[in-house]
């Protein structure tokens, strides 16, 4: 047989007239599927972080005779019933919460910390707000009243949903290749930059430890997307310091009622505050490092201002006339022009408007500034101005144009009960703000339409603000301006 006759099994001839062994029986234990393991990973570290949560949420439960209320579930009101009753379903829950993260691709830290405020949130309307009062018979109540009446189960929710997504990024740091692991000079950073705010807003140990939590969990950004993240920050900040910590550590007690939140409600713009100006400091000090000490040609930018940086702050201008004329709707319904005219000595409603819609326009360029080239899609545009408008809400009505008008600043809960169709107006401004933007800027530049390689960097800007914490920012904004009303409204 000559070597073309021969079969193309790579066998010799010497060797083709020895016997063939049989074919190895195949593995009985077939391989995994990456995708599988990867599931499963993610579920079991769920359910792990999910027993954290719950063991947290516990804890409250307990010190609170909350647990007879789990132990219903099964009719019986015994407390040992009710823990393990919850802790079953805490791992549950923590397992579903692993695969969701799955489905976003390998999320940061802090945006899996606050997809966990999110999953908390949503298992608190889900949970005790509908499922448990249908099991135990009861009617439904979605009013205002009855979402007060559960607001203790909401920050218990809130707390588990927060140790969960902590818990999740410690047991996957090691397998997640986007993991940003501080530095020391980092932490010092966050240290400095907490202490400093902490400092001017009355806070310096709780801003103390923002800072190095800050830190801890966020990776570097710009100045606009830091300035949203710290916000939502300080508000969980808020909850988990003000409303939990402090009254344990000082009042050895824990009263999350509405009536408890209410009381602490003056604290809440000071913490939404710290947060913001941690996370702006921050990202300034990171920054200002890079100039004294960093000499890396890498991070030269191509980008020109010029033409291109006046064109973005006249399309800033023309987006906050838009979001000013939405919010005058609001204005108009409440009769507030007339407070904004004491800004300037007058009470003309006229005058009014007319100062409303500089600020409105002036808002508008600093948006400009902050989130240029930030806004790749409608939706993103919309949160990222939705966010920011929430933002101003806290800094000028309920602080700013107090000073401004020359009356009190009053953080009071009902303070900020007589704040709340201001701030309706807000993230309706922002929203508008952001969607008329991110058309402008889409129109004069579209950056999809790749040219050059700062377009190719967009592109890649664009992926890193999905996986980032970018989503979870703008819907738990969206969160707080709901939880606002069950901590400072009227049953």
């Amino acid at each position: 047989m000559s070597e073309l006759d021969a079969p193309a099994t790579g066998i010799s001839e010497e060797k083709a007239g020895s016997p063939v062994p049989a074919p190895a029986e195949a593995d009985p234990v077939a391989p995994i599927p990456a995708g599988s393991m990867r599931a499963r990973d993610a579920m079991i570290s769920g359910a792990l972080a999910g027993l954290a949560g719950g063991a947290a949420f516990g804890a409250t439960m307990a010190i609170q005779g909350q647990l007879a209320t789990a132990a219903s579930i099964v009719h019986t009101d015994n407390v040992v019933v009710g823990l393990a009753v919850h802790m079953v379903i805490a791992t549950i829950l923590g397992a579903g919460f692993g695969l969701l993260l799955m489905a976003r691709q390998r999320p940061r830290a802090g945006e899996t910390v606050f997809w966990g405020l999110i999953y908390g949130a949503f298992w608190w309307f889900l949970g005790p707000q509908t499922l448990l009062p249908l099991l135990l018979g009861k009617p439904v109540a979605w009013n205002l009243a009855g979402a007060q009446a559960l607001l203790p189960s909401l920050m218990g929710h809130l707390l588990y949903g927060a140790v969960t997504g902590i818990a999740f990024v410690v047991l996957q740091q090691d397998t997640d290749p986007l993991w940003h692991r501080p530095s020391r000079s980092e932490i010092l950073r966050g240290l400095v930059a907490g202490l400093a705010i902490g400092l001017a807003l009355g806070l310096p140990w709780e801003g103390l430890i923002a800072g190095a939590g800050y830190a801890l969990l966020f990776s570097p950004e710009s100045t606009g997307p830091a300035l949203i993240r710290g916000t939502v920050y300080g508000f969980a900040w808020w909850v988990f310091a003000a409303l939990t910590v402090e009254p344990l550590l000082f009042d050895v007690t824990l009263d999350w009622s509405q009536k408890s939140a209410a009381a602490d409600a003056h604290l809440m713009p000071a913490y939404v505050l710290l947060g913001a100006g941690v996370a702006v400091l921050y990202t300034w000090l990171g920054l200002l490092a890079k100039v004294l000490f960093t000499d890396d040609i890498r991070l030269v930018r191509a980008d020109a201002a010029g033409r291109r940086g006046l064109l973005a702050l006249g399309y800033g201008a023309l987006s906050g006339l838009a979001g000013g004329l939405v919010f005058t709707v609001v204005m108009v319904a409440v009769g507030e022009f007339p407070l904004v005219a004491r800004m300037i000595g007058s009470q003309s409603p006229v005058a009014g408007f007319v100062v409303h819609m500089v600020i409105a326009q002036i808002l508008g360029v600093s948006y400009a500034v902050l989130f240029r080239r930030r806004s790749f899609d409608l939706t993103s545009g919309i949160g990222w101005g939705l966010s920011y408008g929430f933002f101003w809400w806290v800094l000028g009505n309920l602080t700013l144009l107090p000073l401004f008008t020359g009356t009190p600043t009053d953080w009071s809960a009902a303070g900020i009960a007589a704040g709340f169709p201001s701030l309706v107006g807000h993230l309706a401004y922002g929203a508008a703000l952001g969607a008329v933007y991110h058309r402008l800027e889409a129109r004069a530049n579209p950056w999809w339409q790749t040219r050059s390689k700062a377009a190719a960097e967009r592109a890649v800007a664009r992926r890193d603000q999905i996986r980032g914490a970018a989503p979870a920012m703008w819907v738990f904004t969206v969160l707080i301006a709901l939880i606002i009303p069950l901590l400072v409204g009227a049953s």
